[in-house]
């Protein structure tokens, strides 16, 4: 088993440049790995990576549904040790759709930063080579899974130009792919070092973890979702029984309307708190693994649906909702300055479905 980070890496898997690029790409995952200790912060580092390629391809307006169905399965087959495609067919295949090279692509509707990991991508995969074999085992399955879930999706909305999600069974399938295989990945790494019970309660708590993150975010990001990779999350029953066309969600006209599925999403993605709650108070510290790491993230997500269901107007408006920054950082000084135990979660978590965090 392994008891160190993968400090010696090839030259092409800098595990310093996989760190650089996650706080380049997402402030949550950053928060995350900040909180981590060694050797769980390089593992789940380069696993979120890895999941990243596929995300940011699975995402870009610019790549015909069609191409970018394509382009994940050939990254499927790249991770599978028992395929003979390598990464830089993936990365060879990926070449025109770089931003840099589409035309057409304006660069300030991209994120060049998630891009800069899928031109890198074989630096990731090196990287995660480089990891010893019980962290390799933990990691790729959710990561397959997740990649070809992606694809899956894709290839079933091809013909609409982008995801049009149909029923909440169906987002709770999506989000499976987008977000439980990752909970799935950190629950591989953490399970290997508890008892069988304790192990059964984390693997049967996971997916309430993971759905309670993903579901918010689909609630929050139903604006940037739509104009930036022509994706509708929200599902279409629900909105139309609104009398909102799935396609006409960030209309002025259906503000009001889209509101009301906004507030829908968010208090089905609350009733998986109590299994995120049991999640994290089954969580081992133990190979560099923290309980704030996850907490935070579970906090967060807890603001976030107080600010949707008390704003949900603000998504179609003004394109997001997200706690403040005060919010952000009073809880990350908390958890630095203070050793939080797990019975206070629960407190903490009521008073923030109530009311924003704030140093008493």
């Amino acid at each position: 088993m392994d008891t160190e980070p993968p400090t010696q890496c090839p030259a092409d898997g800098d595990i310093k440049w996989c760190f650089d690029a996650v706080e380049g790409v997402s402030r949550t995952f950053a928060i995350t790995i900040d909180v981590l200790e060694e050797p769980m912060a390089s593992y789940i580092c380069v696993g979120y990576l890895l999941c990243r390629v596929a995300d940011t391809v699975e995402d870009a307006g610019h790549v015909p549904p069609k191409e970018q169905a394509s382009l994940l399965r050939t990254y499927e087959r790249a991770l599978d040790p028992d395929d003979p495609t390598t990464i830089r067919e993936f990365r060879d295949a990926v070449e025109p759709w770089l931003p840099a090279n589409a035309d057409g692509v304006d660069a300030e509707e991209v994120d060049a930063e998630d891009w800069e990991v899928v031109a890198r991508s074989p630096r990731v995969v090196a990287t995660f080579e480089s990891l010893g074999e019980d962290a390799r085992s933990a990691i790729y399955p959710p990561v397959s899974e997740l990649v070809a879930g992606m694809a899956e999706f894709v290839e079933r909305y091809a013909d609409d130009g982008g995801l049009r999600i149909g029923t909440i069974d169906e987002l709770e399938e999506y989000c499976w792919y987008a977000a439980g295989t990752v909970g799935e990945l950190i629950t591989n790494l953490l399970a290997q070092d508890v008892d069988d019970r304790r192990a059964e309660v984390l693997r049967a708590n996971a997916r309430g973890f993971a759905l309670l993150l993903q579901l918010v975010n689909v609630a929050k990001d139903v604006s940037d979702d739509f104009r930036e990779e022509n994706n509708v999350y929200l599902p279409a029953s629900w909105l139309r029984e609104h009398g909102v066309n799935p396609s006409n969600v960030t209309e002025p006209e259906n503000e009001t309307a889209v509101a009301g599925v906004i507030q829908r999403v968010t208090r089905h993605a609350r009733s998986y708190m109590d299994d995120a709650q049991r999640y994290l108070e089954a969580l081992p510290e133990s190979r560099g693994n923290t309980l704030d790491a996850w907490a935070i993230p579970f906090l967060l997500a807890v603001g976030t649906s107080r600010e949707l269901l008390e704003r949900p107007e603000d998504v179609v408006k003004e394109g997001g909702v997200k706690v403040s920054r005060a919010e952000v950082m009073g809880l990350i000084q908390l958890f630095k300055s203070d050793n939080v135990e797990r019975e206070k979660i629960g407190d903490l978590r009521e008073q923030m479905e109530r009311e924003p965090y704030s140093p008493s």
